[in-house]
C-alpha cells in the first residue's frame, strides 16, 4: 500500500497478510491504535478479551500448539508484560510458536522510567527465541515479517515485540511485507543409510517420539516408520498425542510416575532412535534414565535445530531435521531383514496395558476409573488439557490419546494452564469436545477465565480435582520433611456455586458413580460446564497415599 496508514492499521494489516485469524487480549491504553484497527478488520482476525494476561498468553499459546501457526497476544506495557510472561516461558519450553505485542511508553519518554517503563530487550530475553523494539512505523512490516519466521523456523519459539505508543499513532507511508514462508531442515540420504544401519544391528531398541514441529502427516509418517520395522515407541513428557496410544507398538511414556518396568526397559535397550523431543528433565527423570554426555545406548536425535543436538547427550548420529521432512523419508525407509526384537516390543506392549488399568484407590472418588470411563464415553478427536499438579498424573497415566492435536498440556509445568488452554481449543475446534482438568489450587490461579468462556459461548468442561491442598509440594514435603506441613493446605470455594456465578452448568461430584451422570448432564446442557470432584487426600498418586510417604520418609530418618 502507497496512502498514509497509522502504525496501528500497517501492523494489523501485517497481521492478515501472514494469515493471523485469532488473537488473544487484555486491552490497554498504549496500543489503544491497534485496538481501533482491529474493529476494523473483525471480520478477519476475531479478538478474544481475557481477564488477566497471564490468560491471554496462554491462550495464545495453546493456539501455537494446536495449529502450529504463531499464536498472537496483545498485552499492555509494565503489569501487563510481566503478567504475560508465563505464556512465553511456555513456549519457550515448549516450543511453541506464539508472537507477545507489548505497548511501550512513547519514545520521547524512554529512559525516565516512566509510567509502567521496561526495557523488554533485557527483560525478555531469556524467554523468547527474539524480542525487540520496533522504533518507526514505516519499519512495522519488517518487524512482523521477521517475528513470524523467527517462530517458526527452526526449533519454533516465543517472540517479543514492543510497540511504542506514538509510533502507533504516527501516520506514514509504508510498503507491506510478503506472508511467511516456513524453512525447515530435511535429512541427508546418507543420515538415513546410517539410522538404517544402527537399527540393523540392534537387539532391544526403542524409539522416543515427541517435542514440537509434528503435524497430523508427520505423526502418520512416523508411525509407518515404526510399523516396518516393529520399532516399539515411547513419547516424551506430555507428548502422548504423537501415537495412537492403542497401537501394539505404543508401549508408554517418559514423563512423571513413569512404569517401573519401561524406566527399566529403557535402560536395558541399546539403541535410541529420538525423533522431536529435546530429552530434558522431565523425560529423562533429571538426566538419569539417558546418562549423558555419551548414552550407554546407541542415540540416534533427530531435531529441527542443530543448536540443541549435542547440547547434553553425544549422540552417535544428530539429524537436523523438521518432524515432516523426516517423516516422509522415515516412512520410505525399509529393513534389509526380518528385525530380532519382536518378543521384546510384544512385551513392552504387554507391560503397558497392564500400567493403564484402573487402579483401586483411597476414597470414595477413583481417577483411574473416570478416566477410564472418558476413554470410552469420547470421541477420538476430543482435546484434554491441563496445567501442573499431582492430578496431572492420573489423567496422563490412564487416558489413551487416539489422535494427534489432543493434548495441551506445558512441559514447562505451569500451574493455571488447562482453563485458557482449553478456551483457546474451543475457540480454534468449536466442534469438538474440549476438557479442562485442574487441581484446586491449580484451578484459581486462572480460574477468572471462566467468564472469558462465557462471554464467547466456549462450551468447554472443567473437571477440578479438590483435595483441599497443593498436592504435588505436600507429596514432596512429605517424602523429604515428614510430618512437617506447612504452607501447603488450602481453604477452597465452592467451585460449583463459583462456576454457576459466571453463567456455566456445575455440579459437585462426591463418588466415582455420580461422574458419568455429570458429565453426560453437563455435555448436554448447552453451556460452558463445570463438576467438582471431591478427592481423598491420602490419593496423592496412583501408586502411593501420603500416609505411606510419610511413613517411609521417617523409616529413613
Amino acid at each position: 500500500m502507497s496512502q498514509l496508514r497509522s502504525g496501528g492499521q500497517i501492523l494489523v494489516d501485517q497481521l492478515k497478510i501472514h494469515g493471523a485469524d485469532l488473537a488473544f487480549c487484555v486491552p490497554g491504553e498504549s496500543y489503544l491504535a491497534v485496538l481501533d484497527a482491529l474493529y476494523d478488520a473483525r471480520e478477519q482476525i476475531k479478538l478474544i478479551t481475557c481477564r488477566h494476561e497471564a490468560g491471554a498468553a496462554n491462550m495464545a499459546e495453546a493456539y501455537g500448539k494446536l495449529t502450529g501457526r504463531p499464536g498472537i497476544c496483545f498485552v499492555t506495557r509494565g503489569p501487563g508484560a510481566t503478567h504475560a510472561s508465563i505464556g512465553l516461558h511456555t513456549a519457550l519450553q515448549d516450543s511453541t510458536p506464539m508472537i507477545l505485542f507489548i505497548g511501550q511508553v512513547a519514545r520521547d519518554q524512554g529512559e525516565r522510567e516512566a509510567f509502567q517503563e521496561i526495557d523488554y530487550r533485557r527483560m525478555l530475553a531469556p524467554l523468547t527465541k527474539w524480542v525487540a523494539e520496533v522504533p518507526s512505523a514505516e519499519r512495522l512490516p519488517e518487524f512482523i515479517s521477521r517475528a513470524f519466521h523467527t517462530a517458526v523456523a527452526g526449533r519454533a519459539g516465543p517472540v517479543a515485540l514492543a510497540l511504542p505508543e506514538d509510533m502507533l499513532t504516527e501516520r506514514v507511508v509504508a510498503v507491506d511485507s510478503r506472508a511467511y514462508q516456513r524453512v525447515s531442515a530435511a535429512p541427508r540420504s546418507e543420515d538415513m543409510a546410517r539410522l538404517a544401519d544402527i537399527l540393523s544391528s540392534a537387539e532391544r531398541p526403542l524409539a522416543v517420539v515427541g517435542g514440537g514441529g509434528w503435524s497430523l502427516q508427520a505423526c502418520e509418517d512416523v508411525l509407518r516408520f515404526l510399523e516396518a520395522w516393529n520399532l516399539p515407541a515411547v513419547t516424551s513428557f506430555r507428548g502422548k498425542d504423537r501415537l495412537d496410544n492403542r497401537h501394539p507398538l505404543y508401549v508408554g511414556d517418559m514423563g512423571i510416575g513413569i512404569d517401573p518396568k519401561l524406566a527399566q526397559r529403557i535402560g536395558q535397550s541399546d539403541a535410541l532412535i529420538v525423533i522431536g523431543p529435546r530429552l530434558g528433565e522431565m523425560t529423562t527423570n533429571g538426566y538419569t534414565r539417558v546418562v549423558p554426555p555419551v548414552p550407554a545406548q546407541r542415540l540416534v536425535h533427530v531435531y529441527p535445530s542443530g543448536e540443541e543436538l549435542n547440547r547434553v547427550y553425544q549422540a552417535e548420529l544428530g539429524i537436523v531435521s523438521g518432524m515432516g521432512a523426516f517423516g516422509k523419508a522415515a516412512a520410505a525407509l525399509r529393513p534389509s531383514a526380518p528385525v530380532r526384537w519382536k518378543a521384546w516390543a510384544a512385551a513392552a506392549r504387554a507391560d503397558y496395558e497392564a500400567f493403564v488399568r484402573p487402579v483401586a484407590v483411597e476414597g470414595a472418588v477413583n481417577p483411574s476409573e473416570i478416566f477410564a470411563w472418558l476413554n470410552e464415553r469420547l470421541p477420538a478427536d476430543a482435546i484434554y488439557t491441563n496445567g501442573a499438579g499431582n492430578y496431572a498424573g492420573w489423567l496422563h497415566r490412564f487416558h489413551l490419546h487416539r489422535r494427534f492435536n489432543t493434548q495441551l498440556a506445558p512441559t514447562s509445568g505451569a500451574m493455571g494452564y488447562g482453563v485458557p488452554a482449553a478456551i483457546a481449543a474451543k475457540a480454534v475446534y468449536p466442534d469438538r469436545v474440549v476438557v479442562a482438568c485442574a487441581g484446586d489450587g491449580c484451578f484459581l490461579m486462572n480460574g477468572q477465565e471462566l467468564a472469558t468462556a462465557a462471554q464467547y459461548g466456549l462450551n468447554i468442561v472443567v473437571l477440578v480435582f479438590n483435595n483441599g491442598m497443593y498436592g504435588t509440594i505436600r507429596m514432596h514435603q512429605e517424602r523429604d520433611y515428614p510430618a512437617r506441613v506447612v504452607g501447603t493446605d488450602l481453604q477452597n470455594p465452592d467451585f460449583a456455586a463459583y462456576a454457576k456465578a459466571f453463567g456455566f452448568w456445575s455440579a459437585t461430584v462426591r463418588a466415582t458413580g455420580e461422574f458419568a451422570g455429570a458429565f453426560d448432564a453437563a455435555l448436554a446442557s448447552g453451556k460452558p460446564a463445570l463438576i467438582e470432584v471431591i478427592t481423598e487426600p491420602e490419593a496423592i498418586t496412583p501408586t502411593a497415599t501420603l500416609s505411606g510417604i510419610r511413613k517411609a520418609a521417617l523409616n529413613r530418618t
